[in-house]
C-alpha cells in the first residue's frame, strides 16, 4: 500500500474548467494537483474546429486549444498528472480521493471538473465520422453547415432548441424522432413544428450515416413500416442528451435527477464544504468551453477563499 499523499487543492478533470481552475489555483499559491482523467482535454479533444472561443481570431483545433490550456497551467506551476479518480469519501472533514483504485489522496479542497459525455446512438459510422460532419453540439458546429441540408436526431428540449438554431443557418433540417410524439415542452414543440424548413420524421430510427471521408447522406428506417430511405445531408447532429461524469460522487454530493452536480447559485460550492464543482458536470444549460473556463476560475477563487477562512 502506497503512502497517503496530502494536498491542499486537488482538481479532478482536464477540460477548460479543470485547466482554468489549475491556472488560478497555481497563481494563488495553492499548489494544485490535477488528474487528467480518462480523456485528457475532455470533449474538446473530439471537436475539430473551434471558432467561438475569444482570443483565437482564426479559430483553433479543439485538441490544440487544450494543449495550450495545459501548457499554461504547467507554466503557472500546476502539478498535472495522468490518472483517473475512481472513488471518493467526503464523509469526514478530510476529502479522500482514490486514483486508479490504488493511490489515496487527502485534500483540503477538491475541485470537480469531470465534465459530461454526449450520448451517442452507437453506430460505427457515427464514431468514424465524428468531427467530419457528425457532431453532438449544434451551437458549436452549426456554422460550418451554412446553407446546407443537415439532420438532427432527438426529441427533447435540447433537440428542439438545436433544430431551431440550425434552421436559421441551414437550408433544411431533417429531424428524426423515434416515437409518434416528442418529449420536448409544448412551446418548443410548437416552435419546431411552425418552422417551415424543419422537416419532422416520426417513428424514425437512424439506420446508418453514409460517407467515406465526410457525411454525405443518412439512411433512415420507419420503425412501424420497416421502410428505408436515404437523404443527402452534409451534417448529422446527435441531440439525445448528455451524461454528466458524476457517478463516483453519488451519496456525497447533491445532484439533480440527471446526475448534474448542484452548486449554490452564483458560486461553485457544493453541499460539502471544501468541495467545488465547475464546467459541464454542473452545467446542463450552456455547455460551452468559455462558460466552463469561467466556472473553473470561480471554483479556484472559491477554494482559495475557503482555505484562507480555514487559516491555511
Amino acid at each position: 500500500m502506497s503512502a497517503i499523499e496530502k494536498v491542499s487543492c486537488l482538481i479532478i478533470g482536464s477540460g477548460p474548467a479543470g485547466y482554468t481552475a489549475a491556472i488560478y489555483a497555481s497563481r494563488a499559491n495553492l499548489q494544485p494537483v490535477l488528474y487528467q482523467g480518462i480523456q485528457p482535454g475532455g470533449q474538446l479533444t473530439i471537436t475539430t474546429e473551434v471558432e467561438n472561443y475569444p482570443g483565437y481570431p482564426d479559430g483553433v483545433q479543439g485538441p490544440e486549444m487544450m494543449v495550450d490550456f495545459e501548457k499554461q497551467a504547467k507554466r503557472m506551476g500546476a502539478d498535472i498528472r495522468y490518472g483517473l479518480a475512481t472513488k471518493v469519501d467526503f464523509s469526514g472533514g478530510l476529502h479522500k480521493v482514490w486514483i486508479d483504485e490504488e493511490k489515496e489522496i487527502h485534500a483540503d479542497t477538491v475541485i470537480i471538473a469531470t465534465g459530461a459525455s454526449a450520448k451517442w446512438l452507437g453506430l460505427e459510422s457515427e464514431q468514424r465520422l465524428n468531427g467530419f460532419g457528425v457532431s453532438a453540439c449544434a451551437v458549436c458546429d452549426g456554422f460550418f453547415f451554412k446553407g446546407k441540408e443537415v439532420a438532427i436526431v432527438g426529441a427533447g428540449d435540447t433537440a428542439a432548441e438545436e433544430a431551431h438554431y440550425l434552421s436559421k443557418l441551414c437550408s433544411t433540417v431533417h429531424m428524426f424522432i423515434r416515437r409518434e410524439e416528442m418529449r420536448a415542452s409544448k412551446i418548443m414543440q410548437d416552435r419546431v413544428k411552425n418552422t417551415p424548413n424543419i422537416k419532422i420524421y416520426w417513428n424514425t430510427d437512424t439506420d446508418e450515416i453514409l460517407g467515406q471521408q465526410k457525411v454525405e447522406a443518412v439512411r433512415i428506417k420507419n420503425n412501424k413500416t420497416g421502410e428505408k430511405q436515404e437523404i443527402p445531408i452534409a451534417g448529422f447532429f446527435v441531440a439525445i442528451g448528455h451524461q454528466p461524469n458524476s457517478d463516483i460522487f453519488k451519496g456525497f454530493i447533491d445532484m439533480d435527477e440527471a446526475g448534474y452536480i448542484k452548486t449554490i447559485p452564483g458560486s461553485s460550492k457544493t453541499n460539502v464544504p471544501g468541495v467545488f464543482a465547475c464546467g459541464d458536470v454542473q452545467d446542463k444549460n450552456y455547455r460551452q468551453a468559455i462558460t466552463a473556463a469561467g466556472s473553473g476560475c470561480m471554483a479556484a477563487i472559491d477554494a482559495e477563499r475557503f482555505l484562507a477562512a480555514q487559516g491555511h
